[in-house]
């Protein structure tokens, strides 16, 4: 069989295995306000513990995206989805879903927790007023760093919007948020 002939064959297979795992994640993901509170609640309550400083950013945000589990898995071409809540004065003013699709190089399966605080009341707006906003696109966004002893890295902090990405063992690093896609869901 040529090359050619074998690289579509992978692709096309990739292609469909991105779908059905994008496909059944946002089945499988579909929560309740109730369920999608608890994760977020839950998640929180993390953020807090785990990183040194997250309380004051907290007080100083005007709102706080929470999405307490975002699933990605590739062969090939990946895709991401994630449920969560976001939180004005420490209560669910709205309910989004994330997704983003990736080609290259992966293989596997990761899960993962992202909290975006919005610092300016601007950033906030300019996201609760779009119909699907793009990370990149419609907003910048800086990804927050842990530095020595636990604490957060103070360097930059001083943009719109900053996000932590967590999972089972701390702070993530290399991770990109470009052509993330957060849109508004209706939930019971």
């Amino acid at each position: 069989m040529p090359i050619s002939a074998l690289f579509r064959k992978i692709a096309a297979f990739s292609l469909v295995a991105a779908f059905i795992i994008i496909g059944s994640a946002s089945v499988v993901d579909a929560a309740s306000k109730k369920k999608i509170d608890r994760r977020v609640a839950e998640t929180m309550a993390e953020f807090r513990e785990k990183y040194d400083g997250a309380q004051s950013l907290l007080d100083k945000s005007v709102g706080v995206l929470v999405f307490p589990s975002i699933k990605k898995a590739g062969i090939g071409i990946g895709g991401e989805y994630g449920e969560g809540a976001l939180l004005v004065n420490g209560s669910a003013v709205g309910y989004y879903s994330t997704a983003a699709a990736s080609i290259g190089l992966q293989l596997g399966g990761q899960v993962r927790s992202q909290v975006l605080l919005f610092m300016e009341e601007g950033a906030l707006n300019n996201f609760r007023n779009s119909d699907k906003w793009e990370v990149g696109v419609d907003g910048s966004v800086a990804i927050a760093t842990i530095g020595a002893g636990g604490s957060i890295d103070t360097t930059n902090l001083d943009a719109p919007i900053i996000a932590f990405i967590f999972g089972n063992k701390g702070l993530m690093y290399n991770l990109s948020l470009e052509g993330s896609k957060i849109s508004e869901i209706e939930r019971n």
